[in-house]
């Protein structure tokens, strides 16, 4: 078995937890996730399964898309409502206001990472240094969105956006609080969309069944093919670096047998090919 889920994530649960109840669910020792949603988060999370969990980095690159509420007025350590609060403000904004922070961040702007994330600095785990009272100071990093429409609802907004890879939600709900001349917090966030792969897809886990999972070959029905030969194959299924002799695409391919059996993934490497997934 080896394959993706696509799970419809309930609040409440981590992302850990979903792999674990997948593992038990089908006597699964290898499984994974990919794009990482905090306990209070809902919506579409990836689950890896058999040696699909080598496939990360297929996913790593997607943008993402969510639907989500911003709190107003408040500051909070996590950047959402389920963490401490740590400052009070007044609102009083127009929507031309809105409109003149979102000129500022769309399409794309310098992120700060939240304090509690994932993101290493010297080895060190951003959320175990808050943890401890003190916090890393974290580098802003480039990142985009697409779009972001909005409803206001007097100390609250409705959101629905379109981002890049490494983008926190939690982080855009902070600024837009502060571009505000107040505090901002996410409150709301539900997942609706990896690339192609939409929460309308997905199931919960409890309604996930064995035909829902995508065989991992169905993740690389675009990607160009080339036919080797049995001798090849032979080297191929052994890790041999490939070279001009074999092919000269500039992308990454699948390498498939006379039989049309799908083999190895290859990604261009310095003039030449490595391998970097094996069927």
């Amino acid at each position: 078995m080896n394959g993706i889920f696509l799970v419809n994530k309930k609040a409440g649960l981590t992302s850990h937890d979903i792999v674990y109840q997948i593992r038990k669910k089908f006597n699964i020792k290898k499984v994974g996730h990919t794009g990482t949603l905090d306990p209070f988060a809902t919506g579409l999370l990836i689950i890896l399964v058999g040696k699909a969990t080598k496939l990360a980095f297929l996913f790593d690159e997607l943008d993402k898309q969510y639907d989500g509420t911003i709190v107003l007025g408040k500051s909070y350590d996590t950047d959402d409502t389920t963490g401490e609060v740590i400052n009070e403000a007044p609102v009083s904004f127009t929507e031309d206001d809105l409109k003149a922070i979102l000129n500022r961040i769309v399409p794309t702007y310098k992120q700060i990472p939240p304090s509690y994330s994932a993101i290493k600095k010297a080895g060190v785990k951003a959320y175990e240094a808050a943890r401890s009272g003190k916090p890393l100071d974290l580098p802003a990093r480039e990142v985009s969105i697409y779009n972001f429409t909005y409803q206001i609802n007097k100390q609250t907004i409705d959101f629905s956006t379109h981002v890049s890879k490494g983008t926190y939600i939690r982080s855009i709900a902070r600024d837009i609080g502060l571009g505000l001349n107040t505090f901002g917090a996410l409150s709301v966030l539900n997942r609706t969309n990896i690339d192609a792969y939409s929460q309308n897809m997905s199931k919960t886990v409890e309604d996930t069944e064995l035909p829902d999972l995508i065989d991992h070959a169905l993740l690389f029905e675009g990607v160009k093919k080339i036919v080797l030969n049995d001798y090849l194959i032979k080297l191929v299924k052994n890790g041999v670096v490939l070279d001009e002799r074999q092919t000269t695409l500039n992308e990454p391919f699948i390498v498939q047998d006379e039989m049309g059996n799908y083999i190895a993934y290859y990604v261009p490497d310095n003039q030449q090919y490595k391998l970097k997934y094996l069927f």
